[in-house]
């Protein structure tokens, strides 16, 4: 199946190569937010004796809203050490949660409506998770429920509670973004401002500290970010209780000596020794695990009726690409597809230009989709949304959660409209200004194998007659036009100086080209682009004798598949391997300092990611002389 075999190198191989809600205490100068109470959640059930936990026992949980007006737009929002119940056979989960609630409270606001957030550390205690690493020795490794007889780290269990926030997909300036090395630490805040000043569509704000955002997130820091506009209102799409964010996410479960889950999350991961006796190497694996949870719920089930729903999903995982489909279940036990249930009418940074229906919807780590469901042909059904990437391979199932159908409601008044967005276009080539800047990025490992520690490499040209320096990595690209380009690898840490100056307002065209280890899903802060195809390479690497150069090959062998559900605008693509993504946007609302990165949150700690600037094209001029003064 390619959906498995996707799942099989794309992540493990990737592997490879509230309870209740905390009254608010903002101040009157600041204000305090509306909510409104979660709805459901786990109840209570005969303790679990082992990892198997029963399948749809506990309703979806929904976050709290908070939706600013005219008169409270700077918002508290706090961080807190607290519980959850992730099923209703475990007992309490410790968790590092926003407000108290995981996900974090669903912030929602107009497009323009400009806010103000403190983001308050007032995180008390340890770590709540546990962390272990365990021999890789197949996805089993990965994905068994449970400790085992592994020991947990002691680093981790150290680590202090120490964060920023990130608002994935924003328009804002680079001192409001959450730069990865700007941690508050408690009792201290984050100030951020957010204009807002975007289409309709769904980000998502979530921890970014540098060097331990795996591991925050983990905890329980994210939530989702809704931005409405007034096109979006004529479509007059689900509403109220028939919106439901579904923030899907996988966790493992921690247990005692004798195997009972005693509640607390588990960072399972594997690892690979390589090298010699005289230079030893460990290759740690991403994150993945056996139990898929829903708004902080393990395997809930959702009540809905017999009409259109939507649902704003969003893939929260530290590493897990969800290929979802829907299926109907019949009175044996047996499951049969829906086609084109799934009916997806946005995407990453806004509507799609017309509803797309899939038979099944793929979202890589940090991806959205804004999605359709018509219950109106199963009153009375049941239904599972299950992840077909570990159909067959995960130990505890595909199921991701199961919908409960009611009765029809005597009338459904919305009709799925033909067009979602009159005011966008789809980018062409022709549409880019001429003197746009292009660039090159590449995805490959430190030392040129599958199993070798991945990262991200900046591409400059190389001029003709190059000597390279040892040590050096060239590429060459042949692209689909035939035309080599030739480049050194100028940049592959996220300690390597600044390389990307980007004009304020400048068009820009990124290619991602992967040459070797696991896919990647690829984050661009600040701006949001359109992907204007993805190809597929034939990769070979040399090494200069008696040199350690090396020089990769990558030439166009044949087309790849860009869906239509990804034919709108984004901020985070696949990059899958032995593929090359193409995609163009322009840099415009904001300046600073900024990041783009892997969005495989273990990759991320580990320096897939890079740092750029913003700027005017005056300014430029001048950071360039400066430069050449420099050196």
């Amino acid at each position: 199946m390619p959906n498995r075999r996707q799942f099989v190198t794309g992540t493990a191989a990737a592997a490879l190569g509230a309870a209740a809600l905390p009254r608010s205490d903002a101040s009157a100068a600041q204000a305090s937010f509306r909510t409104t109470p979660e709805r459901g959640g786990p109840r209570t059930a005969q303790p679990a004796t082992g990892t198997n936990l029963t399948k749809f026992r506990d309703p979806l949980r929904i976050p709290p809203v908070i939706r600013p007006t005219a008169s409270t737009s700077s918002v508290t929002i706090r961080q807190l050490a607290t519980t959850v119940q992730y099923h209703s056979e475990l007992p309490p989960t410790p968790v590092w949660a926003y407000e108290g609630s995981v996900p974090g409270p669903t912030i929602d606001v107009r497009s323009g409506q400009r806010i103000r957030v403190a983001w308050e550390n007032r995180i008390s205690g340890s770590f709540p998770a546990t962390a272990i690493a365990v021999p890789f020795t197949g996805l089993d490794s990965l994905l068994a429920p449970g400790r085992g007889s592994a020991t947990p780290d002691p680093a981790v269990a150290a680590l202090p509670a120490w964060n920023v926030v990130h608002l994935h997909g924003s328009v804002t300036g680079g001192g409001n973004d959450g730069w990865t090395e700007n941690g508050v630490s408690p009792g201290q805040a984050q100030l951020s401002e957010y204009p807002n000043a975007q289409r309709s569509t769904s980000l998502w704000y979530h921890d970014h500290a540098n060097g331990i955002t795996a591991f925050n997130v983990f905890a329980g820091l994210a939530g989702q970010y809704l931005i409405r506009d007034a096109e979006e209102d004529a479509l007059k799409l689900p509403s109220g209780s028939r919106e439901v964010p579904l923030i899907i996410a996988d966790r493992n479960i921690d247990t005692d000596a004798s195997g009972v889950p005693n509640g607390r999350l588990l960072h399972r991961i594997g690892y690979i020794d390589g090298g010699d006796a005289d230079h030893p190497s460990r290759l740690s694996l991403p994150f993945i695990g056996p139990y898929n949870v829903v708004n902080g719920v393990i395997w809930p089930y959702v009540p809905v009726d017999a009409r259109w729903w939507r649902f704003r999903v969003l893939n929260a995982a530290n590493t897990r690409e969800y290929t979802l489909e829907l299926r109907l279940e019949h009175a044996d036990g047996t499951l049969t597809p829906v086609p084109g249930a799934l009916v997806q009418i946005g995407g990453d940074q806004g509507l799609l230009p017309a509803p797309v229906h899939l038979d099944a919807l793929t979202l890589g780590a940090a991806e959205r989709a804004d999605v359709l469901i018509n219950f109106g042909a199963f009153p009375g059904a049941r239904l599972r949304l299950i992840d077909t990437n570990t159909s067959g391979v995960s130990p505890l199932g595909p199921e991701v959660l199961q919908f409960r159908v009611g009765p029809a409601p005597s009338t459904d008044t919305f009709t799925l409209p033909a067009v979602l967005s009159p005011s966008f276009r789809r980018l062409t080539p022709a549409d880019i200004p001429a003197d746009h800047v292009e660039r090159w990025i590449a995805f490959s490992t430190d030392d040129g194998t599958p199993l070798g520690h991945p990262e991200i490499w900046e591409l400059s040209p190389t001029p003709a007659g190059y000597l390279p320096q040892n040590g050096e990595r060239l590429v060459t690209v042949t692209g689909r036009d035939g035309v080599a380009r030739s480049f050194r690898r100028s940049a592959h840490t996220f300690e390597d100086p600044v390389g990307f100056f980007v004009a304020k307002d400048g068009w820009e065209v990124w290619n991602f080209v992967h040459l070797t280890g696991p896919g990647h899903p690829a984050h661009i802060h600040l701006v949001g682009f359109q992907a204007f195809g993805r190809d597929i390479y034939d990769v070979s690497a040399t090494t200069d004798t008696g040199s350690d150069v090396v020089r990769w090959t990558a030439a166009y062998r044949a087309p790849g598949v860009l869906g239509p559900e990804e034919q709108g605008w984004k901020d985070t693509v696949r990059v899958e391997p032995l593929q090359a993504v193409t995609l163009a946007g322009q840099f415009t609302g904001a300046t600073g300092r900024y990041l783009y990165h892997c969005h495989i949150l273990e990759h991320e700690d580990e320096g897939m990611m890079r740092p750029f600037v913003v700027a005017p094209k005056e300014v430029l001029a001048r950071m360039g002389q400066h430069s050449a003064h420099q050196h």
